[in-house]
């Protein structure tokens, strides 16, 4: 039989692209990768334990870890977790028994030093509710001769005395966080959590969203129904995109929602975030594996009389993976690149599109096995040497789309609008085709009284390149007078860009005119977790960008509520009391307008030095979501001042857009520096603040100098739409590595807002959707 091969890493951990057999890895002290997994009881808080067989080569005779093992070269983590259990205990479970806790890193010598372990370790934790029946076990003789229960507090102090019957791990150090993690979750004092988690729900203001329909007619009305349902439908794929397990952990909650009021605050809470990370809180976990899920499996292990199975939490990691679901969680940049180097052009553009997700070969059975519809990809994939391969969205989301499409189909043929029906009709059969190009462009022709937004947008849950587009919805009723007011701005796109303060080899040549649309917001669903979207510009698909430009649409009624309930109380803490009356809704909501519309101008498709045509967002990759951002917003307050000066908009708006642009920069802060908008917005008020353009007061209070700030705004907008120009990501990270950080007189400023207790966001509710659904 050949000896196994591991893949020879790095110091730090990176894979060199070496692998070399065991017997060598261990003689010569390779840094190497292997997993750990614990099985924890929740009911006995108690820890299974295996006794080595007495044949190892490595601590033999002593009781150690549930399950661990190498990481064969190529292999993926969680397969290796997986098949060590099933090996080893003989217990075959699915991968959402398993959460990584952390990685941890053993480097010792034995069997006088010819045995040197460095060793990369993924240390996985399985929840189990209940002690699985010593009976039920198949253990692999020649690695295990036993397995018992150990109460985990009663195994630390063991391993804190070095007790010479277990294989020995400092507890002390990196080690001691497994047992801290189980402690936390086994002392849960039910009184903190509801007071924390009530404390994370004020900071949303909650609001009702809702327009008249009295402008449609019955045949609309009924088409807007099912354009809901559909809507409801983007939901469920959002919560899969976010991660694998995270459907089971809503229907969950939902489920218990009743059962206690911290049940019912665990419950809003998620709904606000859709996942149990915490937008506001830099991501941060409000949930843990052991308020997930319980599922049953009663075929794991060889059947026991009398016993119904294994029953474990549906796990999810407390650090939210920056790959969300799009791509496996143990991948990482170098072997992405790597694959993709091997790809055709064609294939490289499937891979780096906006509507396809990065799976594993080796985890496609598996996942094939559980579903139906994955089983006809894993007929497609052809040969290769790489263990990724991608898969578009209208086979991974298939039962889900099917569903969406033949709603959207149902109402494309009730609607009265011939711009709406060939929307809704295109939508659907893009759903189910993966080409999205006619239904962005119908899209952006849209010219109907309900307004309509659904489909795989904007990139923000993928953390890692920002390629993935997650699905979302928005429903609306178009606001005609606002529409009409806002003309002006889409029609002068070209102006804007021809003069841009930006060298003219980076500004684009075609540019066309950008439809700006007023809705008044009924319904949204998908990618619309935690602060809530104002305003977007789409499509952002460069080739539509290049041949057609974007449309905008305003959400109106959001607007308004951000500014009655965030805004102006933000403006009466913060603002100082002589510029306090310049804060106004025209001018942020103008604001906002020249925000989208600067989000079509400037470098999209770019040339590289080396001559090679590419775009902005695959140069800066996981940096653009937040340069991009802060690009339209700075860029919008120049073309408001350029306006102006112009003789387009009133003079009178100058000292109310700055002073209003200073209240709305805390507004987006307090979203965090994990979220693109709240980044963007602290890189420009510690430029703005640096150039003496924001002025801090000793009262704690803000104001703008008017003498200073149209050279500050200036020079940030050429600093980033240069590097935009460039597809310079080196500059870009110094550029958000310098700025985004909390200064002193921001942190105080903010520290400030949370005392008074000034909401973040609102949360709002949607009464007509609801009627329309029943």
């Amino acid at each position: 039989m050949a000896e196994e091969h591991f893949d020879v890493l790095t110091k730090s951990g990176e894979k060199t692209g070496v692998s070399k057999p065991r017997s060598e890895i261990h003689r010569d002290g390779d840094y190497h990768r292997a997993v750990h997994v614990w099985i924890f009881v929740e009911s006995t808080q108690e820890l299974l334990l295996q006794l080595r067989s007495d044949d190892k080569d490595s601590w033999p005779g002593q009781w150690d870890i549930s399950s661990a093992g190498h990481i064969s070269a190529g292999d993926p983590s969680i397969i290796s977790a997986q098949r060590e259990m099933e090996e080893e205990l003989g217990i075959k479970l699915p991968k959402d028994a398993f959460e990584k806790i952390f990685v941890f890193l053993q480097e010792c010598v034995t069997n006088n030093g010819k045995f040197i372990n460095n060793e990369f370790n993924d240390v996985y934790l399985v929840t189990v509710l209940h002690p699985i029946p010593l009976d039920a076990f198949t253990l692999q003789k020649e690695e295990v001769s036993a397995v018992k229960y150990i109460p985990y507090e009663e195994y630390r102090n063991l391993l804190a005395k070095e007790d010479p019957a277990y294989v020995p791990y400092d507890v002390n150090g990196d080690y001691g966080k497994l047992f801290e993690i189980i402690r936390q979750r086994c002392q849960v004092n039910a009184e903190a959590r509801s007071l924390s988690l009530q404390k994370q729900l004020q900071r949303y203001s909650p609001v009702t969203l809702e327009a008249k329909l009295t402008e449609l007619s019955e045949v609309d009305q009924k088409a807007l129904g099912l354009i809901v349902k559909a809507a409801k439908v983007i939901d469920d794929i959002f919560y899969e995109q976010v991660w694998y397990s995270n459907p089971a952990l809503r229907d969950w909650l939902k489920e218990h929602a009743n059962a206690s009021e911290l049940d019912k605050l665990k419950w809003d809470y998620f709904l606000i975030n859709k996942s149990p990370w915490s937008s506001l809180d830099e991501n941060e976990p409000f949930l843990t594996t052991a308020d997930s899920a319980v599922k049953l499996l009663p075929e794991a292990t060889k059947l026991i009389a009398g016993w119904k199975g294994i029953e474990y939490r549906a796990a999810f990691p407390l650090t939210k993976p920056p790959g969300a679901n799009f791509y496996p969680p143990d991948m990482d940049k170098v072997e992405f690149n790597l694959w993709l180097s091997s790809l055709t052009e064609e294939q490289k553009h499937a891979a780096t599109g906006f509507f396809s997700i990065i799976k594993r070969r080796s985890e496609a059975n598996l996942d094939a096995s559980q579903s139906n519809h994955l089983a006809n990809i894993t007929k497609k994939l052809t040969d290769s040497n790489s263990d990724l391969y991608s898969a578009p969205y209208s086979e991974i989301y298939r039962p889900f789309l099917t569903k969406a499409s033949e709603l959207l189909h149902k109402a494309g043929d009730l609607a009265t609008s011939q711009s709406l029906k060939k929307l809704l009709h295109s939508k659907a059969e893009a759903f189910l085709s993966n080409d999205y190009y006619d239904s962005d462009i119908a899209w952006m022709d849209l010219d109907s009284k309900l307004d309509i937004t659904i489909g795989p947008y904007e990139t923000y849950e993928d953390e890692i390149f920002g390629y993935k587009a997650s699905f979302e919805a928005f429903i609306g009723i178009r606001d005609d007078k606002a529409t009409a007011d806002l003309k002006l701005f889409g029609d002068n796109l070209k102006l804007l860009e021809d003069n841009l303060p930006l060298d003219s080899v980076y500004k684009s040549k075609d540019v066309s005119a950008a439809p700006i649309r007023v809705i008044q917001l009924i319904y949204n669903s998908g990618d619309v977790k935690g602060p809530q979207t104002v305003a977007y510009n789409l499509p952002n698909d460069e080739k539509i960008v290049e041949d057609r430009g974007t449309s905008m649409v305003m959400l109106k009624n959001v607007q308004e509520a951000k500014f009655e309930h965030i805004l102006k109380p933000i403006a009466e803490v913060i603002i100082s009391k002589e510029q306090r009356g310049f804060v106004d809704f025209d001018s942020f909501f103008t604001h906002t307008i020249c925000h989208e519309c600067c989000h079509g101008i400037g470098p999209h498709t770019i040339t590289l030095p080396d001559g090679q045509t590419s775009t902005v967002r695959k140069e800066l990759q996981e940096l653009h979501s937040a340069m991009e951002e802060a690009k339209a917003d700075i860029v919008g307050l120049w073309a408001l001042k350029f306006l102006i000066t112009k003789g387009l908009l009133p003079k009178s708006m100058v000292e109310s857009m700055y002073v209003s642009f200073l209240a709305g920069c805390f507004r987006s802060i307090r979203f965090g520096l994990t979220e693109a908008h709240g980044k963007g917005q602290a890189l420009q008020f510690n430029w703005l603040y640096e150039k003496g353009a924001f002025v801090f007061h000793e009262d704690s209070t803000f104001s703008v100098d008017f003498t200073k700030v149209e050279d500050a705004v200036e020079s940030l907008s050429h600093e980033i739409l240069t590097i935009q120009g460039r597809g310079d990501k080196k500059a870009a990270t110094l550029l958000l590595n310098n700025y985004c950080t909390i200064t002193g007189p921001l942190k105080t400023s903010l520290e400030k807002l949370e005392s008074v207790k000034v909401p973040v966001d609102i949360s709002p509710t949607f009464p007509l959707a609801d009627a329309l659904m029943n």
